[in-house]
C-alpha cells in the first residue's frame, strides 16, 4: 500500500522547452546586453564602442538613445507615452519629429506620423532632407551642401571717417 500523496515508482521528469536567449531588440545580437531607461526593453550594452565626435551609427544604446523621440520623452521626464505627448511633438520640427518616431532605431514605431512640406534649399530648391544632414542653417534658412548660405547685407559705413592724432 502507498502513503497518501504518493505514487508508487513515480518519477520526476523535467520538460525541456525552448532556450530562452536573450537578445537586443534593435539588431538580434546576443551577448553584453542591457536594458534602456526609457522603454525597458532589452538592447546592446555598446556605448562604449562608440568614438566620440564620429557620429557613427554603430550603438544600438546610443542610437536609441539618442535619435528616437521614446528616448527624448525620458530624457525630457514627460508624462504619459511619447506616442501621446503633445510636448514632444511641439519640441521638434514635423519632418524630424516623423523621423525620431519612425526610424530603424525605434522598438515601437509611431503608427501615424504628422504630415510634413518637404524642407528646400533657400539657393536652389533642391530637396534637403533634415535627417541625413548635410546642409548649413544660416539667417533662419537652409543651405544645401552645393549652395553658400548668402551674407546677410552688411550695414553701410559711417561717411565720417576717423582722424589720425
Amino acid at each position: 500500500m502507498t502513503k497518501p500523496g504518493k505514487q508508487k515508482n513515480a518519477k520526476l521528469r523535467l520538460v525541456a522547452g525552448p532556450a530562452i536567449r536573450r537578445v537586443c531588440g534593435l539588431c538580434g545580437r546576443g551577448g553584453k546586453l542591457t536594458t534602456t531607461e526609457c522603454c525597458g526593453n532589452v538592447i546592446c550594452d555598446d556605448l562604449d564602442t562608440y568614438v566620440t565626435f564620429s557620429y557613427a551609427r554603430n550603438s544600438c544604446y546610443r542610437n536609441h538613445s539618442n535619435q528616437t523621440i521614446c528616448a527624448y520623452h525620458h530624457h525630457e521626464e514627460h508624462a504619459g507615452s511619447w506616442q501621446e505627448c503633445l510636448r514632444c511633438r511641439g519640441d521638434q520640427e514635423p519632418e524630424m519629429y516623423a523621423w525620431f518616431a519612425t526610424n530603424e532605431y525605434n522598438f515601437e514605431k509611431l503608427q501615424d506620423p504628422p504630415r510634413f512640406e518637404p524642407t528646400l534649399c533657400s539657393g536652389c530648391g533642391k530637396r534637403i532632407i533634415l535627417s541625413d544632414g548635410g546642409y548649413t542653417f544660416a539667417d533662419g534658412k537652409r543651405w544645401c551642401e552645393s549652395c553658400e548660405p548668402q551674407p546677410a547685407p552688411s550695414k553701410p559705413r559711417s561717411a565720417r571717417r576717423r582722424r589720425s592724432v
